[in-house]
């Protein structure tokens, strides 16, 4: 099979790759760029591939969509965090549990 032979993956996969193609080329990466991404990102998230068939081959581990909010690191500024105590926003309470506990 030649190199960037894309004949093996599912059909699934076909459409999920373009879905992310497409959400590339919307953000101003050029059509080369996004297509390998794209690919990228459905290899990250499948292992490599599926075969297809009910119930053949593994899960999706669905990392890359899972990165989206938590990318930077940081957590909640102390500015919202202000913000959030003047609106009256209360601690679940298991949080107030488990704080309680340490």
């Amino acid at each position: 099979m030649p190199r960037g032979d894309k004949s093996s993956y599912t059909d699934k996969q076909k459409r999920e790759a373009a879905q992310i193609e497409e959400s590339y080329e919307e953000r101003g990466v050029g059509k080369k760029e996004a297509e390998s991404q794209a690919w990228a990102t459905v290899n990250k998230e499948s292992d490599g591939g599926n075969k297809s068939g009910s119930g053949r081959g593994k899960k999706d581990t669905h990392v890359s969509a899972r990165k989206g909010g938590r990318k930077s690191g940081t957590s909640q500024s102390a500015a919202s965090r202000s913000v959030a105590a003047k609106k009256g926003w209360e601690t679940p309470p298991l949080l107030k549990r488990l704080k309680r506990m340490r």
